[in-house]
C-alpha cells in the first residue's frame, strides 16, 4: 500500500521529492500513479533539486535513496513499468492516457543529463544506466513471469528512443559486454534494440562489432542482420558485412535463411547487383532446403518432445516460401535485382530458374525476355520434364502461388510451332493438375478443352492428347470434370477423324472404364452415338461410327474378372450392351459401302490397338462362299477374288469398295486369335484376281467413257487389294511369302503404269475416283480430285502422252503400314520349282527393281515428312480452303515420333546399302559415257534410279532433321543413327564421342557427291557449303537421255544452291564479282545455246536464277556491314570504305548487266533489289562518306562518281517503266525515284559538311558535258517525239 512505502522509507529525499513533484510510489503488484502531466512532473522534480539548499550534493542523496528503493524486485519492476493516472489526477482531458515509466520520465529531465557541462550530472546519468545493467544480471535467468513480463527487456525498453544520450560510446561499450554475458535471448533482445538506442555516429562502430561478433556466434545471424538493416552504413562497410553473410550462408540454420537472404538483397547497389546475385545463387540450393517427410517428421518430433499433438512437416516447404518472398519482394521493387537474377538464371537451370522467372512472368516484369530465355533453354534442352517435376514436386506449396502465371504459359507454349516447346508446354499442365489442388485441376482441364475447341488442328491434338494421359494416370480426379470434357462434342464439326477417335477414346474410358468414375455420361454417349449414326450425312455417320467403335473398345476391353461375371471376365451386362452396340453400328452402315468399309476398318483398328474381351464377337456379314475352304489342297480347287464380276453386278450384295477393309479386319482377327500366324489365309496373298485382259489400257483412247471409267475403278480397287495383302504378311519370315510380297508390289507397281495411262485419257470427263475409305476419311478427301486439274495446256498434253503423275492421287489408295518399309531389308529371294514328279526343274528369283525400291521410298519418304518434320499446325485464314494434311496417314497416327524414328534407324543399314548400290550404278554409267561400244542406256531405268538416289538422301535429311533429335532424352537415339553412318566408314572405332561420329558421317556422305545425277540431288548434299556448293555450281548437268537440265524444279534447285553458295563463302563481294565480271562475259561470247565455261550452269535460261540470287545476296552483306561512328580509327574508316567501293562496283556490273539482258523478269529484279541497296547505302554508306570525304577524298569521289553511273541506268529504267505502262514494273518506280533524289540531297550534304560544295555540280554534270543526256531531259524528249508522231498519223488521215 501507500501508505506502508512512505512508513517505510519516511525521511527518503527520493520518495519525498516524487510525491511532491507528482509521483505517488505504491507497493506490491501496483503501478506508480502520477497526478500531473510528464512534462510538469519532470520541471518540478528538477526545480527541486536546483533549490534545495544541498544543491548539488542532494542529487547523490536522491541517487543512493533511488539505489535503496530499487532494490525490492517488486518496486523495480514497478519503475520500469508505465504509471498510470491517479484518481486525483490533474492532467488535461485531451492529452493522451499513455504514461512513460517512472525511470524513462526521471532519464528524460535534462538536469540530469547534460546542464552546463557539468562532470558530476554526467557522472550521475552513467550511474543511473550502470545501476540498470547492474540490476539486469539478477533477472537474467528468470525468463517470462507469471504475469507475462520479462524485466530484462523491460530494462532494455528503457533504454530505446531517449532525447539525448551522455557518452553513447560508453553506452555502446556496455552494450556489447552484455550481448557477450547473457543468454542467447537476451543478446537477441539487446541487439536488435541496438538501433533503438545508439545515436547515428556511433552506427559505423557498432556495426564493426556486429559484423566480427556475427563471425564468432553463428546463433545470432537474424538479430544482428535486423541491427544491421537498421544502420545507416557506408557502402564500404555494407558491403564488407554482406561479404561475411555470404560466407556463413551455407551453416545457418533454415529458419533464418529468409531473413539473411533478405539482408543480402536489401544491401545490393546497381554496380554490384550481378555480382552479388551470382554469389547469392550459387550458394542458395533450394532442393536441399526440404527433407524428405520422414526426416522432417523425425526432427519436428526431436524440437517438441514436450509438446503433444501431430508434429508439422512443412518447415521446410515454409521456409523456402519465405525465402522465395523475399526474393519476390525485391524483384518487384529494383529493376536492378530483377535483371541480375533472370540473367543469372539462364545459366542455372534448377528449381530457382522456375520459380524467378515465374514470377518475372506473374508481375509481368520482362514479360518478353523471360519467355524467351525459357523457350531457347527448352530448344536446347537444358530444361527437362524432371527438373519441372521435381520442382512441382518438392515446392508445391510455392508453385501454387504462381498457378495464374503458370497456367498463362503453358497457354501460350501450347500454341508455339515449336514441337519442342508444345511438349513443355504439356509437362506443365500435366504438372500443374498433379501437383495441385481441385480448382486449379479445374482450371487446367478447362483450360484444355479451350484448346481443343480452337480449331487449330496441332493445338487440338496436343490438348487431346493430354487429356488422354491425365485420364489414364489420375481417373478418380478427371471424374470430376467429366462435364467439361463433354463439351467438345460440340465442337465435333472441326474435328478430323484421328481427333475424334481422340475425343469418344478419352470420354468412353471415363464413361465406361473399369472404374466407371464418369459413369453419369453414359446416357449421354449412348444418345450421341445413335443420333450420328442415324443420320443421312455422311460426315455425322463417321462420326457415329468412330464413336461407337471406340466405345466398344472401352466398354469389351479385357479387365481383372469381378464378382458375379460368368464364363469370362465381362459382365453379362457390360457383353449384351456391346454386341447390341456393334449391331446397331452393322445396321446403321450396311446401306452405305463407304459406311460399312470405314466400319471395318474402324473394328481393325481397335483390334491392333485394343486388346478385347474373348467374349466380345466382332460380326461378319460377307457372304461365306468368298472366305471359306482357304486352307483345302490345290487338287480340290483353288479361290481367286471375284472383283470383276463383283463390279459388274446391277445389285451388288458386297460393294467392292468394303473388299479390302473388310480384309484388313479378318487378317487382324486372325493375328489376334492365332498369335500372328496368318497360315489360315495365307493363300489370299498369291491367289490370283478375276481381272479383264490388260491389253485395252493400250486402246483407252478409243473407249467410251464409261468404259474408261470402269476400267480405272477396277485398277484402283486391284491396287487397294494388293497394298493390304501387302500389309498383311509383308512381317512373315517364310521364304516363299517374302517372295510372294515382293512380287506383289511388283504387280502394284505395273498396275500404277496402267493407271497412268488411264487417267490421262479420263482426265477430261467428270469421273469421280473410287474414295479411298480408311481412318482418315473426311470430306475433304475430294478435294485432292481437284489438284491434277490446276497444271496447264501443256503439261496435260505432256501428261496424255506418257500418263499422269499418281502423287496428286495418292490419298485414294490404301495406307501401307509401316511394318511395310522391312521389305527394303529383302535381298535377292528364290525357290525351286518342282515338277509333278516332285523333281527341281526351275528355280525362280525375285528382288526388289528400281521401280519397286522407288515405290517403297516415296511412301516411306511421305512417313517421315508427316511424322518428324512436321509442326504443329497453324490456324487457316479467313474463307481459305482447309486442307486435312492426316489423308493417307491415319495407322502412322497410332505411333508417336520417337517410334517411327527409332524403326527408320534400324532401317539405316538397309538404306546405307541401297544408298552405295546407287552409287555404283552411277559411277559404272559415268566411266561408261565415253566409251564408244558401251552398252545403250535405258532411259527410263536411269529416271528410276535417279529418283532413287534423291529419295534415298531426302529420307536421310529427314530423319537426321528431326527437332527430337535436339533434346537429351533422344541423343542415344542420334548417337546410334551417326553410328550406322560412322560405321559404314570406319568399322573398327568404337566409343566415339557424338562429334566425332558427326564428322565421320559427314565424311561418309561426302563420297556421294562425285555420282549425283541431278541437282536436285545434289541440294541434299550441300550440308558443307564451302566445298561442295561451287562444285556443283561449276558442274554441267545432263539427264538420262543425253540432254541437259532445265525446268522450274532445276531453277528452284539451283537457286538454292547458289544462295547457299554465296552466303557462306568467305568473301561475298569477291564471289558476285567473280560470277558477273567473268561468268556472264564467257556467257556473251559463247553461242545461243552454250555455256559459261568457269559456271557450266550458268547459261541463258539460268541467267535470271543467277542475276536474282547476286542482287539479293549484295543487298543482304551491305546490310550487314557495321555502321560507322566519327570515333572510328582511321584504319577501320579505311577498310569499310573499301569494302563499299567493291559493294559498289559489283552494283555497278549488275546494274550494267540489264543493257544486254533486258527482259522484263530482269528488270523487276533490278528496279526491286535497287531500290534495297539505294536504301542501306544512305543509311549506312553516306555517314563513312561524311566523316571520311577529307582523308580519303579521292577514293570517295571514285566511289560516287561509280555510283552515279549506276543510279543514272536506274533513272532510265524508271523512264523506261513508265513509258511502257508496264504495272508490274511501274509498281517499285514510286520508291526507287525517291530514294534517288534522297541521294542527290544526301551528296549535297555531305559536300556541304565537308566545304566542298563546288564540287557537287561537277558530280552531275559531268556527264552531260560529255554528250549525255539527263534522264528528265531525255524522257520529255521522247513524250515530244510520240506527240509529233501521233498528229503526223492524225493529219495523214484528214
Amino acid at each position: 500500500t501507500k501508505s506502508s512505502v512512505q512508513d517505510s522509507y519516511p525521511d527518503s529525499v527520493f520518495v519525498q521529492f516524487l510525491r511532491e513533484s507528482g509521483v505517488t510510489l505504491t507497493a506490491g503488484s501496483t503501478a506508480n500513479e502520477i497526478a500531473v502531466d510528464q512534462v510538469i512532473f519532470q520541471k518540478r522534480l528538477q526545480q527541486q533539486l536546483r533549490k534545495h539548499p544541498r544543491f548539488p550534493n542532494i542529487i547523490q542523496e536522491f541517487i543512493s535513496a533511488l539505489e535503496t528503493y530499487i532494490e525490492d524486485p517488486e518496486r523495480f519492476r514497478n519503475c520500469l513499468l508505465p504509471c498510470v493516472p491517479s484518481s486525483t489526477s490533474q492532467q488535461d482531458a485531451n492529452s493522451g492516457s499513455y504514461q512513460e515509466s517512472l525511470v524513462r520520465l526521471l532519464l528524460g529531465i535534462e538536469m540530469l543529463k547534460n546542464c552546463q557541462k557539468n562532470k558530476k550530472k554526467k557522472y550521475f546519468f552513467l550511474i543511473v544506466i550502470n545501476t540498470l545493467f547492474e540490476k539486469l544480471p539478477e533477472f537474467m535467468f528468470e525468463g517470462v513471469s507469471e504475469d507475462g513480463l520479462n524485466v530484462p527487456r523491460l530494462i532494455i525498453n528503457q533504454l530505446k528512443w531517449l532525447d539525448r544520450i551522455v557518452d553513447g560510446k560508453d553506452l555502446s561499450s556496455k552494450l556489447m559486454q552484455m550481448v557477450s554475458v547473457a543468454p542467447v535471448e537476451i543478446q537477441r533482445d539487446i541487439i536488435t534494440s541496438l538501433p533503438e538506442i545508439l545515436e547515428d555516429s556511433q552506427h559505423g562502430d557498432i556495426a564493426k562489432e556486429l559484423n566480427a561478433l556475427l563471425q564468432q556466434n553463428t546463433q545470432l545471424p537474424v538479430p544482428i542482420l535486423d541491427a544491421l538493416s537498421s544502420l545507416n552504413l557506408s557502402s564500404a562497410l555494407l558491403s564488407e558485412v554482406r561479404d561475411v553473410v555470404m560466407g556463413t550462408l551455407s551453416a545457418v540454420q533454415l529458419e533464418d535463411l529468409p531473413v539473411i537472404v533478405k539482408f543480402i538483397l536489401h544491401s545490393i547497389s546497381a554496380s554490384d547487383a550481378n555480382e552479388v546475385v551470382c554469389d547469392l545463387r550459387k550458394k542458395l540450393e533450394l532442393e536441399q532446403c526440404v527433407l524428405p517427410a520422414v526426416l522432417q517428421a523425425s526432427q519436428s518430433r526431436m524440437k517438441s518432445k514436450a509438446m503433444s499433438g501431430v508434429p508439422s512437416c512443412n518447415n521446410g516447404q515454409d521456409s523456402v516460401a519465405l525465402v522465395l518472398e523475399v526474393i519476390k519482394s525485391a524483384i518487384r521493387f529494383q529493376k536492378t535485382i530483377s535483371e541480375a537474377w533472370l540473367k543469372v538464371s539462364s545459366y542455372n537451370h534448377d528449381s530457382f530458374f522456375c520459380f524467378t522467372f515465374w514470377y518475372n512472368i506473374s508481375m509481368q516484369l520482362n514479360r518478353r525476355g523471360a519467355e524467351r530465355v525459357l523457350r531457347v533453354k527448352v530448344r536446347k534442352g537444358l530444361i527437362q520434364e524432371n527438373l519441372l517435376q521435381k520442382t512441382f514436386k518438392g515446392h508445391a506449396q510455392v508453385m501454387r502461388g504462381y498457378f495464374p502465371s503458370i497456367l498463362a504459359l503453358a497457354q501460350g507454349l501450347l500454341r508455339s510451332p515449336d514441337c519442342c516447346v508444345v511438349s513443355f508446354g504439356g509437362h506443365m499442365y500435366k504438372q500443374a493438375f498433379t501437383a495441385f489442388d481441385s480448382y486449379c485441376q479445374q482450371e487446367v482441364v478447362g483450360s484444355l478443352v479451350t484448346h481443343a475447341c480452337s480449331g487449330v488442328s496441332g493445338e487440338v491434338d496436343v490438348a487431346l492428347e493430354l487429356l488422354c494421359e491425365l485420364v489414364s494416370q489420375k481417373p478418380a480426379e478427371m471424374s470430376q470434370f467429366t462435364v467439361f470434357v463433354k463439351g467438345i462434342l460440340d465442337y465435333m464439326d472441326n474435328l478430323t477423324s484421328q481427333q475424334i477417335r481422340r475425343l469418344f477414346h478419352l470420354l468412353s474410358c471415363l464413361a465406361f472404364g473399369q472404374e466407371q468414375h464418369g459413369g453419369h455420361i453414359q446416357d449421354d454417349m449412348h444418345i450421341v452415338i445413335r443420333k450420328q449414326l442415324s443420320s443421312t450425312v455422311p460426315k455425322y455417320k463417321r462420326i457415329g461410327i468412330i464413336g461407337a467403335v471406340m466405345m466398344v473398345g472401352s466398354m469389351g476391353a479385357c479387365r481383372n474378372k469381378p464378382d458375379g461375371s460368368q464364363g469370362g471376365t465381362l459382365p453379362k451386362e457390360t457383353h449384351r450392351q456391346v454386341m447390341a452396340l456393334l449391331e446397331l453400328v452393322r445396321s446403321c452402315s450396311e446401306s452405305s459401302p463407304e459406311a460399312a468399309a470405314l466400319y471395318y476398318d474402324e473394328l481393325a483398328n481397335l483390334l491392333q490397338t485394343c486388346k478385347l474381351d474373348p467374349l466380345v464377337q466382332v460380326p461378319f456379314v460377307f457372304p461365306a462362299y468368298v472366305m471359306h475352304n482357304l486352307d483345302e489342297d490345290e487338287s480340290q480347287g483353288g479361290i481367286a477374288i471375284n472383283l470383276l464380276p463383283l463390279m459388274t453386278q446391277d445389285q451388288q450384295r458386297v460393294s467392292p469398295l468394303c473388299l479390302s477393309s473388310f480384309f484388313r479386319l479378318l487378317r487382324l482377327c486372325e493375328e489376334v486369335q492365332h498369335q500372328g500366324d496368318l497360315e489360315e489365309i495365307d493363300a489370299l496373298l498369291g491367289c490370283p484376281l478375276i481381272l479383264t485382259d490388260m491389253e485395252v489400257v493400250e486402246k483407252v483412247e478409243s473407249l467410251s467413257k464409261a468404259e474408261r471409267e470402269f476400267l480405272c475403278s477396277l485398277l484402283f480397287y486391284t491396287i487397294n487389294w494388293f497394298r493390304e495383302t501387302v500389309n498383311a504378311f509383308c512381317k512373315q519370315n517364310d521364304p516363299e511369302m517374302k517372295m510372294k510380297v515382293v512380287t506383289r508390289i511388283q504387280n502394284i507397281t505395273y498396275l500404277q503404269s496402267l493407271l497412268q495411262t488411264c487417267l490421262a485419257g479420263t482426265r477430261k470427263t467428270d469421273y469421280l475416283l473410287p474414295q479411298c475409305v480408311s481412318l482418315t476419311t473426311t470430306d475433304n478427301c475430294l478435294l485432292w480430285q481437284d489438284l491434277p486439274e490446276k497444271e496447264n495446256e501443256k503439261e496435260k498434253e505432256k501428261d496424255a502422252k506418257s500418263g499422269v503423275s499418281l502423287s496428286s492421287y495418292w490419298p485414294f489408295f490404301r495406307e501401307l503400314d509401316v511394318e511395310v518399309l522391312s521389305v527394303l531389308q529383302c535381298g535377292l529371294l528364290s525357290r525351286t520349282l518342282l515338277d509333278t514328279e516332285l523333281h527341281s526343274k526351275l528355280r525362280e528369283e525375285v528382288q526388289l527393281g528400281p521401280a519397286e525400291l522407288l515405290f517403297l521410298l516415296e511412301d516411306m519418304w511421305r512417313k517421315l515428312d508427316f511424322s518428324l518434320a512436321s509442326a504443329p499446325a497453324k490456324k487457316a485464314p479467313f474463307l481459305k480452303s482447309k486442307t486435312d494434311r492426316a489423308v493417307g496417314f491415319a495407322h502412322l497416327q497410332q505411333k508417336n515420333a520417337k517410334e517411327i524414328a527409332t524403326y527408320c534407324i534400324e532401317l539405316l543399314p538397309t538404306l546405307c546399302t541401297h544408298l552405295e548400290n546407287c552409287h555404283n550404278h552411277f559411277q559404272c554409267w559415268l566411266a561408261c559415257l565415253g566409251v564408244v561400244d558401251a552398252p545403250g542406256v535405258d532411259v527410263k531405268e536411269q529416271q528410276l534410279m535417279c529418283s532413287a538416289y534423291q529419295l534415298l538422301l531426302q529420307v536421310l535429311h529427314t530423319t537426321f532433321s528431326w527437332a527430337g533429335f535436339s533434346g537429351p532424352e533422344h541423343r542415344a537415339l542420334l548417337k546410334s543413327a551417326l553410328g550406322v553412318l560412322a560405321g559404314r566408314l570406319k568399322e573398327d572405332e568404337t566409343d566415339l564421342t557424338l562429334d566425332q561420329l558427326s564428322r565421320h558421317a559427314f565424311e561418309y556422305l561426302q563420297n556421294f557427291r562425285s555420282t549425283v545425277p541431278s541437282l536436285n540431288t545434289a541440294l541434299l548434299l550441300s550440308f558443307s557449303p564451302a566445298t561442295l556448293t561451287k562444285r556443283f555450281l561449276c558442274q554441267e548437268w545432263v539427264t538420262a537421255s543425253g540432254e541437259k537440265e532445265r525446268g522450274n524444279k532445276y531453277n528452284d534447285a539451283l537457286q538454292t544452291l547458289l544462295s547457299i553458295y554465296l552466303e557462306h563463302t568467305d568473301d561475298v563481294l569477291k564471289a558476285v564479282e567473280e560470277i558477273a565480271g567473268e561468268g556472264v562475259p564467257e556467257l556473251l561470247n559463247a553461242a545461243k545455246d552454250a555455256n559459261s565455261r568457269s559456271w557450266p550452269t550458268l547459261n541463258r535460261h539460268t541467267f535470271l536464277v543467277y542475276y536474282k540470287s547476286m542482287m539479293a545476296v549484295l543487298e543482304r552483306a551491305v546490310r550487314k556491314i557495321p555502321p560507322s561512328k566519327q570515333t572510328d580509327n582511321q584504319e577501320v574508316q579505311s577498310e569499310k570504305l573499301l569494302t563499299w567501293n567493291l559493294a559498289v562496283r559489283d552494283f555497278h556490273i549488275l546494274i550494267n548487266l540489264v543493257k544486254m539482258f533486258d527482259s522484263r523478269p530482269v528488270l523487276t529484279v533490278c528496279l526491286k533489289y535497287g531500290r534495297l541497296f539505294l536504301e542501306s547505302f544512305l543509311k549506312l554508306g553516306m555517314p563513312l562518306l561524311d566523316y571520311s570525304f577529307k582523308k580519303h577524298k579521292e577514293d570517295v569521289q571514285s566511289l560516287l562518281k561509280t555510283f552515279q553511273l549506276s543510279t543514272r541506268q536506274l533513272h532510265h529504267m524508271c523512264g523506261h517503266s513508265k513509258i511502257r505502262q508496264d504495272t508490274g514494273l511501274t509498281n517499285h518506280v514510286p520508291a526507287l525515284k525517291k530514294n534517288l533524289e534522297q541521294f542527290v540531297y544526301r551528296v549535297k550534304a555531305m559536300l556541304t559538311l565537308n566545304h566542298c560544295q563546288e564540287m557537287f555540280f561537277f558530280f552531275f554534270f559531268f556527264f552531260a558535258l560529255q554528250g549525255e543526256e539527263i534522264l528528265s531531259q531525255r524522257s520529255q524528249a521522247v513524250d515530244e517525239e510520240e506527240e509529233e508522231s501521233s498528229q503526223l498519223q492524225s493529219e495523214e488521215e484528214v
